[in-house]
């Protein structure tokens, strides 16, 4: 198991208020079963990481996705802040070794338990904002997220085949049509080769793993050239 010290020294981030940081991984379930000890639950810093990751992830969306609107920013910040997506974050730098538990908890699995881990790292983000303040978190960010956006991991938020027809429809009532025109490569590592047409003229050529991926990139070449994204 990981301890506190080898945990600062992993991730670059050494705590004024060491307290902070342990209060950051403990469960509410660890605090009704040591009454005597004057520790907290991470609740509370649940709460507040919860509003410091929404602003610190909005403002890293709103200066890099500058032709986005309101809805589409909206909506690629909740992939981000969703609860499958900071598992991974806490899963990433082994927050599950960190969190301390009641027994009862212990042993019906909660180490593990994705609510859990995703609270969790809400609650590592409010400790690290009280500690140290907002630019702190946003280096952390920079450091375990940013670049996560930047490599199109929550690219699945993107849905560019709505985009175009939202775009299309609200020109002119045009029809859009997919076609899988070519499949490239053995069974075991086959790649996609989609057209998709506007009124009949091949507007976006698009390469993927799937059908569906490489529709997705032919529309989002297609929303390139008619302007509607950069």
């Amino acid at each position: 198991m990981e301890d506190f010290s080898t945990f600062q020294e992993k991730v670059d981030i050494h705590f004024k208020n060491v307290e902070l940081l342990k209060q950051a991984f403990t469960h509410s379930s660890y605090v009704n079963e040591h009454r005597k000890t004057d520790r907290e639950d991470n609740e509370r810093l649940e709460f507040l990481g919860d509003a410091v990751l929404e602003l610190g992830v909005s403002q890293y969306l709103y200066r890099q996705f500058p032709e986005m609107s309101e809805g589409e920013l909206t909506k690629f910040r909740a992939s981000i802040v969703c609860e499958i997506s900071l598992v991974r974050f806490s899963d990433e730098l082994n927050f599950s070794e960190l969190i301390q538990l009641g027994k009862g908890e212990e042993m019906t699995g909660g180490r593990n338990r994705p609510a859990l881990l995703a609270d969790v790292f809400e609650a590592f983000i409010g400790a690290l904002y009280l500690d140290q303040g907002f630019d702190a978190v946003i280096t952390f960010l920079e450091k375990y997220v940013y670049p996560k956006i930047k490599k199109g991991a929550f690219s699945h938020a993107m849905d560019y085949k709505s985009q175009l027809q939202e775009v299309v429809q609200r020109e002119k009532n045009r029809l859009i049509e997919y076609e899988i025109v070519e499949e490239i490569g053995p069974a075991h590592n086959r790649e996609f080769v989609a057209h998709v047409r506007i009124q009949g003229e091949t507007t976006g050529i698009g390469i993927g793993r799937t059908k569906k991926e490489s529709e997705q990139r032919a529309a989002e070449e297609a929303l390139k050239k008619i302007g509607a994204i950069d």
